[in-house]
């Protein structure tokens, strides 16, 4: 018999008590602050937008801080709170939780709900990302293009609530999965900055000092992108044009979210209809973001290798060329790429690359026994730190699911008492 038997049996020997949330904890809403605020140093601070792409479900420390002045206008969480993100553009992201673990108060922003409650911090957040949660607030979620939840409707939402020392053993038993996803997560990260490095020094002929076309240095010919292939700008596709099958389509979107470096299926389809007018790219052919909120987005490419001609979006364009498709992709990818590109960047709050700009970007050109010698060392790499079917992603997911799995398990309490 295991630790949390034995305290499930003493403990609570006749089934957990469900309760409402609204029976353990308050809730209220956020602030009013918004990421103009930000100030190099000042009060901690949490925008409603960072629970979903900066945190994990517990933090002590901030990233960002507001001034004293706008401080005094605030909602604050107190240490042992939970801050959730009330509102999303899906259902997924919708009621995402941290806990705050600080000493210090923290300001918190719109669209959030603060819950201050009596129970364990950390067994909360594990319960709120749960299987069981997911189900009850999908029923409390409203709207189309924003999801929301109102925060007074959490109140009712009902959870076993076990003694603190079982919420102890239940959270020690949680931590240490999310410690061992954290430690293979870390390695990845390693592993992906040995792969950019292998990536630059692979590609590390003197581009930017070649300035004409044909320039050779050490049998490697440096061409502007013009030179070497045509681009064409993507047509008028948008996601209301999507059909459930069809002629496969990629949205510039999707190039950021969905794709990595190569892909010979598409996500999403038109109608034949609509692809009749479309442009198309071929196996082969490069498809390149062209516009992004940052800097760091734009210009994202993959390399279509399908055998069927796909459908590109605006925003979006395919370069068809006569290199190796895998060497172009993985050259996108470069430092030496991205030094190039950042002068030509236009905009601001979009942020712009035009097809002629990227037309006098330069490319070393091997001869293709050498292209395709560089792709196979990359494509070990690429495999290693990106493929979700092997490699330390594949692991890493295998933990995921495990975690999840047993989550679920120990939250759940199949003798429950009734709460009436």
């Amino acid at each position: 018999m295991s630790r949390l038997d034995e305290l499930i049996q003493e403990l609570c020997p006749n089934g957990v008590e469900e309760k409402r949330l609204g029976d353990i904890a308050t809730v209220s809403r956020g602030g009013n602050f918004q990421k103009k605020d930000y100030v190099e140093d000042g009060v901690p601070c949490i925008h409603y937008g960072q629970i979903y792409t900066q945190y994990g479900l517990f933090i002590d420390k901030t990233i960002s801080f507001i001034s004293k002045e706008k401080a005094k206008k605030q909602k604050f969480a107190v240490k042992n709170d939970v801050v959730m993100a009330v509102t999303s553009e899906n259902i997924d992201d919708v009621c995402k939780c941290v806990a705050w673990l600080g000493d210090e108060a923290v300001a918190i922003s719109g669209h959030t709900a603060i819950i201050h409650h009596t129970i364990n911090p950390k067994y909360l957040v594990y319960y709120l990302h749960s299987t069981m949660f997911y189900k009850q607030k999908t029923k409390l979620a409203h709207g189309t293009k924003v999801i929301e939840v109102t925060p007074d409707k959490l109140l009712d939402i009902t959870l076993p609530v076990p003694p603190l020392e079982v919420q102890s053993e239940i959270v020690r038993i949680l931590d240490n999965f999310t410690e061992l996803t954290a430690e293979l997560t870390a390695e990845l990260t390693a592993r992906k900055k040995q792969y950019e490095h292998y990536r630059n020094k692979l590609f590390s002929f003197n581009v930017l000092n070649c300035a004409t076309v044909g320039n050779s240095l050490n049998n490697i010919v440096v061409m502007p992108l013009g030179e070497v292939g045509i681009f064409t700008r993507g047509s008028g596709l948008q996601k209301k044009d999507f059909t459930q099958t069809g002629v496969g389509c990629i949205h510039y979107g999707q190039i950021y979210t969905h794709y990595g470096t190569y892909a010979n299926r598409t996500k999403t389809f038109v109608s034949q209809e609509f692809a009749k007018k479309a442009r198309k790219a071929k196996h082969g052919d490069l498809i390149i973001a062209t516009t992004s909120e940052n800097d760091e987005d734009v210009c994202k490419a993959v390399a279509w290798l399908g055998d069927e001609d796909i459908a590109i979006s605006s925003d979006a364009c395919f370069y068809t060329h006569s290199l190796e498709p895998k060497y172009v992709a993985y050259y996108f990818q470069t430092e030496q790429f991205q030094k190039q590109k950042r002068g030509f960047i236009t905009g601001t709050k979009v942020r712009r690359v035009n097809t002629s700009d990227l037309a006098k970007i330069k490319i070393p050109v091997p001869s293709i026994e050498e292209q395709r010698r560089i792709v196979s060392i990359l494509d070990k790499f690429d495999m290693l730190t990106t493929s979700i079917s092997e490699g330390l992603p594949k692991e890493i997911e295998l933990r995921r699911k495990q975690y999840e799995y047993y989550r679920n398990q120990l939250l759940s309490f199949p003798d429950n008492k009734a709460t009436d």
